[in-house]
């Protein structure tokens, strides 16, 4: 696939952070070995397609990134540069949910109109972040931007499920937040779901279990089973935290092994 094939997308997983020292019981609701090192990558997402590219969430900005103990790999926006596409050329970016470490970049894309879930707005002007559990993983001045945005006329707020162009959908969840959503993409390989943060670990699919972070753990375990639903197989379902990740599938450029890789193809049955 060359990333020009009518109604088929190329995707870029890009691995811009890391925290290696991130314990169990920060991932899992009583965890068996809740002491025991489980590491944490961050990713954010590009496709790129006969129609464009279109940006998955924008990664963290790196002073926060230092406050909350994460090592930055990589600048998204520069990771993209090098694969081709300008982020100031950008006009679609999709934000799967507004935590901080998949905001930190929207200022890189002036061109862009932002997609994102209705409920994730209300979420966040909501009541619910009088409550510290539900608002510490948000910072308030990029949930200021996004209201901006909106108010220039650059961020939609559509509903449940929403049409983002020829073979990209976005899907909501919720669960992790109020209006978690996953983006189910058309590749060469098949449907592929990228379930940004409705799944951190691949674990938690092959388990069953919820994530520590969390607004409705009933929402967060019905998403696993629509996430199924979108995907071809297991093995289409990309997941937002994993270090697995990187080492499953192909480098996108010999020169970003570790940092980007190619989802749309086929991962490596090898590696667990």
């Amino acid at each position: 696939m060359t990333g020009k094939d009518h109604g088929l997308w190329e995707i870029h997983a890009i691995r811009y952070a890391t925290n290696a020292v991130r314990t169990r019981n920060l991932n899992f609701i009583k965890d068996t070995d809740p002491g025991a090192v489980l590491a944490m990558d961050f990713y954010c997402w590009l496709l790129v397609g006969e129609q464009g590219a279109i940006v998955v969430d924008t990664g963290m900005a790196p002073q926060k990134a230092a406050r909350f103990g994460h090592e930055i790999l990589a600048s998204p926006p520069d990771v993209m540069a090098k694969l081709g596409v300008e982020p100031a050329a950008v006009e679609t970016v999709i934000m799967t949910h507004l935590h901080y470490d998949h905001t930190g970049h929207s200022d890189h894309f002036p061109a862009a109109r932002f997609l994102l879930q209705a409920e994730e707005m209300a979420y966040v002007a909501g009541p619910h972040m009088e409550r510290a559990m539900f608002r510490h993983a948000y910072e308030a001045d990029e949930l200021q931007k996004f209201l901006g945005y909106l108010h220039a006329g650059r961020l939609h707020l559509h509903g449940r499920d929403f049409q983002v162009a020829d073979g990209v959908s976005v899907h909501w969840v919720g669960g992790h937040t109020a209006g978690q959503e996953v983006v189910r993409v058309r590749t060469s390989r098949g449907w592929v779901v990228l379930a940004s943060d409705a799944l951190h670990y691949e674990e938690e699919l092959i388990r069953g279990v919820p994530f520590a972070v969390v607004f409705n753990i009933a929402d967060m375990l019905a998403a696993h089973d629509r996430i199924r639903e979108l995907a071809d197989s297991d093995d289409h379902v990309v997941v937002a935290h994993d270090p697995l990740v990187v080492k499953r599938y192909p480098s996108a450029r010999d020169d970003l092994a570790g940092i980007a890789v190619r989802v749309d193809l086929p991962p490596s049955p090898s590696v667990a």
